[in-house]
């Protein structure tokens, strides 16, 4: 089953702003994220207290995507970042 992505204007806003080496390698994750089986091996998991009901997935050791499911097939990503998105 295939996911279909929407993006929050600062997602964008931010992934403007990334190298562009890093937005290939960022575009290459959201097409494995798209592909549900996939999920395990980008660590998709559900967050905690401030932000609570998004969950995120890895781009590479260093960068994270936090994302909302709009419904069970669609999704919105919120943010991308190191890990100080989550503080």
């Amino acid at each position: 089953m295939s996911i279909d992505v929407s993006y929050a204007p600062e997602f964008v806003r931010l992934y403007g702003r990334i190298e562009l080496v890093l937005q290939d390698e960022i575009k290459e994750k959201i097409t494995l994220f798209k592909d549900r089986s996939n999920h395990k091996t980008l660590n998709v998991h559900k967050l905690h207290g401030r932000l609570r009901g998004r969950y995120s997935f890895s781009v590479n050791y260093k960068y994270r995507i936090i994302f909302e499911y709009l419904n069970k097939t669609s999704v919105a990503l919120i943010t991308i970042g190191t890990h100080d998105i989550y503080k």
